[in-house]
């Protein structure tokens, strides 16, 4: 692994904080012009049936995501850039806020993502969040 350099880690997270950013105003064409436009791009969230691949099954796990929430944010806390050529990867801690059914909802959750520079734009390739097990003790690694 190599860590990327401050001149792509800074184009990296400009990208995901615009990527969060059309997310948040529920612009889907601008969520979608972050993610590349190839057969197997790839969003997995926290959902059991949430596998969603390309970007047809994308825009309807947006459209799902939107209409059972008034309100959406994504804060990325904690995160490591690295990089390759013109593929960069991070993980994160982030936090999805939400209000849902009149109540306010801070899910505080775990993101890995591969980007690709494709021209002058680093886009998603691949982003997975998930959740921390329920149950599972600091020391353990297993929940029992």
């Amino acid at each position: 692994m190599v860590k990327a350099n401050k001149e792509i880690e800074a184009d990296v997270m400009t990208a995901l904080n615009k990527f969060n950013k059309t997310y948040e105003q529920r612009d889907m064409e601008g969520v979608l012009s972050y993610l590349i436009p190839d057969l197997d791009v790839i969003v997995i969230g926290t959902g059991p049936d949430e596998e969603r691949i390309g970007i047809d099954e994308i825009r309807l796990q947006l459209e799902r995501d939107w209409s059972q929430t008034d309100v959406t944010s994504i804060e990325i806390m904690r995160h490591m850039i690295s990089a390759a050529g013109k593929v960069a990867w991070i993980t994160a801690d982030i936090v999805f806020h939400a209000r849902s059914g009149g109540q306010d909802i801070d899910l505080p959750s775990r993101l890995t993502a591969v980007l690709e520079l494709r021209g002058k734009r680093w886009l998603i390739a691949q982003w997975h969040v998930s959740i921390p097990a329920a149950g599972q003790k600091e020391g353990y690694s297993f929940p029992v």
